[in-house]
């Protein structure tokens, strides 16, 4: 994607990342760097990298021909790509990643709570290489797993409460308890909405827990209602009633 697709969408997404970068992290990672770049600066391109679909050389090419996205973040020369990839390698930087969206969410609740009442949680599997799925078919080359990524967004923005990333294939409950638990530390919606991929009586009992509706679409297992107490309550008639289409 060019950065003159959406200047104004993309200037909006880097004041963002520097704010909650700098509120996430200390300037500099060790008093012993040489302090080119603050860790927000860094943190700011890996976001705009996943933003525009590409690889660190990439997102180093795209900054190199936008002086007003530069200007933006406040860069006075551009990282190495090599840089970029060392700092997305430190062990936690995807848990300051998680704690940022803690803080997003947080303020988008207190800035509207209308747009908070619903959350909708899923997981699905991101090419763990930037090159396309075709040109890895082409070279005869299969991959037999990927990163599974699971979120929970509010409905009313989709903004992200959480997240959870690992490999794949794998049941998409394995990351539930993780999202789950980082959302319930930044906000509690009224309902919650999830597809049979969840379903499962820990699942709705962490959320009565979290104060939290569960609306989850049963696995049927041969004739009858499913079992539980939570369960069995979600039939077709209770969640067309409760909204389970928002899910989407």
């Amino acid at each position: 994607m060019s950065t003159h697709a959406q200047p104004d969408r993309i200037l909006r997404i880097v004041d963002l990342a520097m704010k909650l970068g700098r509120r996430h992290l200390a300037a500099y990672g060790s008093y012993k760097s040489r302090h080119d770049f603050v860790q927000a600066q860094l943190m700011t391109c890996l976001i705009l990298r996943t933003y525009w679909k590409t690889t660190y050389r990439g997102v180093i090419e795209q900054l190199a021909v936008s002086s007003e996205v530069r200007k933006a973040i406040g860069l006075k020369k551009l990282p190495h790509y090599s840089t970029l990839a060392k700092f997305a390698a430190r062990p936690k930087v995807l848990e300051v990643m998680g704690a940022m969206l803690a803080t997003l969410a947080k303020s988008v609740e207190a800035a509207d709570t209308s747009v908070c009442k619903d959350a909708a949680m899923d997981a699905t599997g991101l090419p763990s290489t930037c090159a396309s799925a075709h040109f890895e078919s082409r070279r005869g080359k299969r991959h037999r797993r990927y990163v599974k990524l699971g979120v929970l967004v509010l409905c009313g923005s989709l903004v992200p409460a959480s997240m959870a990333l690992g490999w794949g294939p794998s049941n998409d409950k394995v990351q539930a308890r993780e999202l789950l638990d980082k959302a319930s530390c930044a906000v509690r919606p009224d309902i919650l909405y999830a597809d049979a991929g969840y379903d499962a009586h820990w699942v709705h009992e962490r959320c009565a827990e979290w104060g939290v509706m569960s609306v989850i679409k049963p696995v049927k297992h041969g004739e009858g209602p499913p079992r539980g107490l939570y369960r069995s309550q979600m039939t077709e008639k209770t969640l067309k009633k409760l909204g389970y289409g928002r899910r989407w």
